[in-house]
């Protein structure tokens, strides 16, 4: 070959490098078989101060350390380049299916001071996310691992992982590309050391408190001018810390700006509307003011939006396509004026349409859904739930996007008619929530057809009919299902084969007036992995099927098969759930007593077995509960006295033993549950008086219902200290004494005020309002405010402090022996609804005040001493029931006899004409009664008896003869004396 000629050079030159490429190659393929002894031993260092409850590090033995878990080395080099020991084990909020034993086992534990760390000179790479390290601060020795490229010691919310300040040291890095410290126990007073990192382009800071570093923060972040995402969600930041304007932006590289739910209020910043590279930008949960979007259509890159919760009002914006990238829009909770047709008709102007996601849920929208819905062909994911939209459900929605749709939430709106068959043509359709609606109808069998469907919802409709094999025949990844009707007339389960068994393996079941019984049907019983499953009013009837209960113990975390007719014994292996957060069993026919192994359900948060046939004790191993809130067993016949063991666990808020047979005194180791709430033991056999402990070492109770006991003893002072207090029914026990003049310490019947952190899904109150018994919801339990001392043996006069309780609904102190005057401010208490002061002896005129009561439509002041005329008033003339005031004779006035002129009390002089008046006609009625009678009596015998009406009138005969004879020797002397 000549080498002189330049078509050989070449070749001989291209052939060189070819040579060269394949001698890198094969040098960057040999992988070094172990590492470096001392790395080996600084990482053997390292795992001895970790726990490690999952052997997760039982691979660290040996020499061959490059291919223990978690380590990768160089493969040219052989020193140690990664330490990746995150936590693997998934997290997803809200997931049915999340274990957390199981992840507290997967996650390492231990100290990590232990600076061996820094003999992998080398190391590029550390992650030890997603563990607990149980509260330890960041070891400062990081900061001289300069090689690393990637740092991520990020946790998860509800694990204090690493906490405290973050070390300024991590300023030396100056390597870094990669930084997640995202955690909500860490802080940082100033962020100073991150203009040091000018090689970043990830920086994920989420929950870290940085409230103290003031408008530093942004002057650090522009320092980083590689800096592609910027993660500060939940930092405590206010509108003070974010300037609204910066005079020169160096980190104009910027994709992605995450500030959602901080505490900022002003308008936005005027910089980041120059960041024209951002394709993504989340300022959800905090509260800017400022144009609706106007602004925001300058970013003309921006793929993802989220607007939620930050305060938005007014009208969509007109655009002419400069939104034509956005593929994903959450304007949820905002105050959306009109229609949201003309902003989605500006995506008309886009030569191709992106829109993938659109969330709209909570922004006030009223109509039926807009026909542009249609023109967002790539739509993936809709949510319009919590609107007022009506109407059905368009068809051309439907065949536009049957193709696209994965997810659609319509749930919370007024939507009316039947679901159209069409519906069963959203192919790709995995997410299906129609619930809270007013749909009416048959559920249409075309459902069947989404054979992609995952969750469905159509819970909380009007629903009619049956549903059979056909409306699940391909619903093979069905996971979630919830279906009920309010007709009066329940959804049938209707299968021609009683041996059915679904396609699919359930993880939540939820059918409310669903019939499915009676008994466990067998497709049923063939959903084994079940997590959440609540079954009530569903016809069943008979036993408690132990076997499918037992295949499904292990994972099981909800159960609620309330409102059925389920029969015999609690099942008595409670022991075997060990995930298993509430019980829900109330409105069966369960009998027996509660076991003893229902107290190792060591998660367990919920115990409702109200209105069953359960007699007996209550277990005594309540110590092994710390995490239950909620116990309800009322309406049962369960006897003996409360444990003190139920005092052990301080988690309790809620307890519910009312209309049972307990007795004894009221348990002073309740005391120790810090956080008790709500105490219902009315309805037992409880002696004693009220415990000095209510009111004095625990104050946190708003709802405190004693009646219907054998308590005695005084109203203590001590109950006055309950600032929460909504509900005080202290009837029907053997109380004496006076009332006392503290209850205007009762701060929550004043200003409305109380501490209603936790609402029981399942409780139900009753209560005495407006004359009657009455049940009530924990929704609706809040605005209950009763006080009620009713049949007690309480004396002396009703405090004029009870005035001050403008907040009370509810005020029931008859059947006692109160005397005085009625308070002459009881016109206060404005939201009266119920007053009961009969079957005192209160004495005096009713306060003219009461007439102001604007809400009273329950007045009973019966069976008193109660004097004058009866107030007038516009609520008070609606109440035209003379019985209100029966029982005080010196009453007057409407619904009762008028009043004199001046309005005197009726048993002053001025009226005894009128008692006058009363004898007169008296003796008039006496007088014509005695002569109907004795007339009738003589009269009616005469007619009667024919013996006697012959010697009647012989009688008169003869006493007529003697009288004619006697008045004629009468006539005959006077004429003779005349001669």
């Amino acid at each position: 070959m000549d080498i002189d000629n330049p078509i050989s050079r070449l070749i001989l030159h291209f052939l060189l490098l070819l040579f060269l490429a394949s001698s890198c190659l094969n040098n960057s393929s040999v992988v070094v078989e172990s590492c470096m002894e001392e790395e080996r031993r600084a990482l053997l260092s390292f795992k001895q101060d970790l726990s490690d409850p999952s052997g997760k590090l039982s691979s660290w033995a040996g020499h061959e350390c490059c291919q223990w878990t978690g380590i990768s080395c160089n493969n040219r080099t052989g020193h140690v380049a990664t330490v990746d020991l995150r936590n693997t084990y998934p997290y997803t909020i809200g997931d049915d299916q999340w274990n957390t034993a199981e992840y507290e086992e997967s996650c390492l534990g231990g100290k990590l001071i232990n600076p061996s760390l820094l003999g992998l000179k080398h190391l590029s790479y550390l992650d030890l996310s997603s563990n607990d390290f149980q509260g330890i601060h960041i070891p400062k020795f990081i900061g001289e691992l300069t090689s690393l490229r990637y740092l991520n010691f990020s946790s998860t919310q509800f694990l204090n992982s690493v906490v405290g300040e973050i070390p300024s040291s991590l300023g030396n890095l100056s390597n870094l590309n990669y930084l997640d410290l995202s955690s909500y126990s860490l802080s940082s007073k100033n962020l100073n050391w991150l203009s040091h990192l000018s090689s970043l382009k990830y920086l994920n800071l989420e929950g870290v408190n940085l409230s103290s570093t003031g408008v530093s923060w942004l002057h650090e972040v522009n320092m980083l001018p590689s800096l592609l995402e910027l993660h500060l969600s939940g930092c405590l930041t206010d509108g003070n810390q974010l300037p609204l304007s910066i005079p020169t932006i160096n980190f104009t590289s910027l994709l992605v700006l995450d500030m959602s739910w901080n505490s900022i209020n002003f308008s936005y910043p005027k910089w980041m509307f120059n960041l024209t590279s951002l394709t993504k930008v989340d300022l959800s949960g905090n509260s800017f003011s400022g144009p609706f979007l106007d602004e925001f259509v300058r970013l003309k890159s921006l793929e993802h939006l989220d607007l939620r919760r930050v305060g938005l009002k007014g009208q969509f914006p007109k655009f002419s396509g400069n939104l034509c990238r956005l593929k994903s829009l959450s304007l949820a909770a905002s105050q959306i004026d009109g229609g949201i047709e003309e902003f989605l008709s500006g995506f008309s102007n886009c030569s191709f349409n992106r829109m993938e996601s659109l969330d709209l849920q909570y922004c006030g929208l009223v109509g039926k859904l807009p026909s542009s819905l249609g023109m967002l062909r790539s739509l993936q994911h809709l949510d319009l739930s919590y609107n007022s939209f009506w109407g059905s459900i368009p068809e051309f929605i439907i065949s536009n996007l049957s193709s696209s749709l994965q997810t659609l939430d319509l749930s919370d709106n007024i939507f009316n008619g039947s679901i159209p068959q069409s519906l069963g043509k959203l192919s790709q359709l995995v997410s299906l929530d129609l619930s809270h609606n007013i749909f009416n109808g048959s559920i249409p069998q075309s459902l069947g057809k989404l054979s992609q469907l995952v969750s469905l919802d159509l819970s909380y409709n009007s629903w009619e009919g049956n549903l059979t094999e056909a409306h699940f025949i391909n619903l093979t990844k069905l996971e979630s299902f919830a279906v009920s009707t309010a007709q009066p007339v329940p959804i049938i389960f209707n299968l021609i084969d009683y041996e059915w068994i679904p396609p699919f393996k359930l993880h939540h079941i939820e059918m409310h007036n669903c019939r499915v019984g009676p008994g466990f049907p067998v497709w049923l019983q063939s959903q084994t992995e079940l997590v959440w499953v609540s079954l009530t009013n569903a016809g069943i009837s008979g036993p408690l099927l132990e076997e499918w209960v037992s295949k499904i113990s292990s994972q099981i975390q909800w159960l609620d098969l309330s409102s059925n007719q389920i029969s015999g014994k609690l099942p008595f292996r409670f022991n075997s759930f060990p995930n298993l957060r509430s019980i829900v069993l109330s409105h069966n026919q369960f009998d027996g007593t509660i076991p003893s192994s229902i107290c190792s359900i060591q998660y367990l948060y919920q115990l409702a077995l109200n209105n069953n046939q359960l007699s007996g004790e209550f277990p005594k191993e309540w110590s092994f509960w710390s995490n239950i809130v909620i116990v309800d067993v009322s309406n049962n016949n369960m006897s003996g006295n409360i444990p003190s063991s139920m005092g052990i666990p301080s988690s309790l808020i809620i307890l519910k033993t009312d209309n049972n047979h307990f007795s004894g005194e009221i348990p002073s180791a309740l005391q120790n549950c810090s956080g008790l709430q709500r105490l219902y033991l009315g309805g037992n056999k409880f002696t004693g008086s009220i415990p000095s402990w209510i009111g004095s070492k625990l104050s946190t109770f708003t709802v405190l219902q004693l009646q219907t006991n054998s308590l005695s003893g005084h109203i203590p002072h001590h109950l006055c200290s309950l600032p929460s207090l909504h509900i005080l029914d202290l009837s029907h026990n053997r109380f004496s004494g006076t009332i006392p003049n503290c209850l205007n310490k009762l701060t929550s019947l004043i200003d409305s005020y109380g501490n209603w952190s936790y609402n029981g899904d399942f409780e139900v109150i009753t209560v005495t309002v407006k004359g009657r018994a009455s049940e009530y919801f924990s929704d609706n339990e809040m605005l209950l405010t009763i006080i009620d001392f009713s049949h007690n043996d309480l004396e002396g006069e009703i405090p004029e402090e009870i005035s001050s309780l403008v907040q009370l609904a509810t005020l029931n102190l008859s059947m006692n022996q109160l005397s005085g005057n009625i308070p002459s401010k009881i016109g206060n208490l404005h939201l009266l609804e119920t007053l009961d002061l009969s079957q005192n002896q209160l004495s005096g005129q009713i306060p003219q005040s009461l007439a102001s009561l604007t809400f009273l439509s329950h007045l009973n002041l019966s069976c008193n001493k109660l004097t004058g005329r009866i107030p007038s008033g516009n609520q008070l003339q609606t109440l035209d029931d003379s019985s209100i005031y029966e029982g005080n004779p010196s009453l007057c006035g409407f619904p009762l006899s008028n009043c004199t002129e001046d309005g005197g009390n009726m048993h002053e002089p001025q009226h005894e004409p009128h008692e006058a008046d009363d004898e007169k006609l008296g003796l008039y009625t006496s007088a014509v009664l005695g002569f109907i009678i004795g007339f009738w009596s003589v009269c009616g015998t005469l007619i009667l008896k024919k013996s006697w009406r012959y010697a009647y009138f012989q009688f008169f005969d003869h006493i007529k003869e003697k009288v004619a004879l006697a008045i004629a020797l009468k006539v005959a002397r006077l004429k003779a004396a005349r001669q």
